[in-house]
């Protein structure tokens, strides 16, 4: 059976179907994170049962995926780039500054989304549009006027839930291309005994950045064919009202796109500007996956607060499932 292609046609029925502009209220620049209530977060912290902390985030360092080869445009994005500014052997040579103070400093320079991190609402437009139907000229030379991630600062937080997709299918890892259905997500629910509730942070496992770090190279995985959702699974999104959604690739929907030539990550156009789902990319899950595996629990606190740069449209993260 020939899959589906999705046209522009199919993309102007889905940016009025699944459209929350408006929903809460004409001003809003968070979207899909005021799904998530106090109580949510009260609730989530009462899944706390062992005081275990488990990072989501690979390290920030040139040994990320950025520059990797791949036939996609990298869009100018490099892996950080660490200078130490003042040094332990600046102080034992004898070089401090005017106050004499022994220290050192160091800074970074890097593309806010080379990482771990979050797609703010400024990310992407539908046309020329962002979210809540902001004019997408918002987003300036001087960075994003409306939907800036710094709006986000006391966001994300709440209940984690872990959908371990290859662990379904037992699989180490779904093969390059495969595109991750609403009965593929339904089915990992019920293997886990779990089921995603409003206002959840829903992070998907697709195993696909453990094998490129077995294998050694990243080669092809930033912007190359990937695991990830198909465009069927924003009914899923639509229905389950999470607040947001993260998974272990570079891109979250699967590569190649299922698309017609010109159409370029469609889930995104939908899925961001439309729907205003905060989405989260490059996760690490690897020990979260077998930390589930073995506590046989796939729900946990989840904390991942973007950093509040101004007008940003992306922000760098170390997510934390707390268990």
């Amino acid at each position: 059976m020939n899959k589906k292609v999705i046209t522009r046609q199919d993309l102007t029925e889905a940016s009025e179907k699944y459209k929350n502009w408006g929903k809460w209220g004409k001003d809003d620049e968070i979207g899909t994170l005021n799904f998530t209530s106090p109580d949510d977060i009260i609730n989530a912290a009462k899944l706390v049962k062992k005081g275990k902390v488990i990072s989501l985030a690979l390290n920030f360092d040139n040994n990320g995926p950025q520059g990797a080869k791949t036939s996609y445009p990298a869009m100018g994005r490099t892996n950080p780039i660490h200078t130490m500014l003042r040094t332990g052997t600046d102080a034992y040579s004898g070089v401090l500054d005017h106050r004499g103070i022994r220290a050192s400093d160091d800074m970074v320079v890097m593309p806010l989304q080379c990482g771990t991190q979050w797609d703010g609402l400024g990310h992407i437009f539908y046309e020329d549009s962002m979210w809540n139907g902001y004019d997408c000229r918002e987003v300036t030379s001087a960075g994003a006027q409306k939907c800036g991630i710094e709006k986000t600062k006391s966001k994300m937080v709440g209940r984690g839930v872990l959908l371990d997709i290859p662990k379904v299918k037992e699989v180490d890892a779904l093969e390059d291309g495969y595109g991750i259905t609403c009965n593929d997500l339904e089915e990992a629910e019920k293997f886990h005994d779990v089921e995603i509730q409003k206002g959840d942070f829903v992070i998907v496992r697709t195993g696909q950045m453990e094998a490129k770090l077995k294998a050694g190279s990243w080669d092809g995985y930033p912007g190359g064919d990937a695991p990830g959702f198909s465009f069927e699974t924003l009914d899923w999104i639509k229905e389950k009202e999470m607040a947001g959604l993260a998974s272990d690739t570079w891109g979250c929907e699967v590569r190649p796109n299922e698309s017609e030539k010109g159409i370029n990550q469609p889930w995104h156009w939908i899925a961001i500007p439309i729907m205003g789902l905060t989405m989260g990319e490059i996760f690490y899950l690897k020990d979260l996956a077998e930390d589930c595996a073995e506590d046989n629990s796939y729900e946990f606190m989840f904390v991942a607060p973007a950093l509040p740069i101004t007008g940003a449209v992306g922000s760098p993260i170390n997510p934390l499932a707390i268990k």
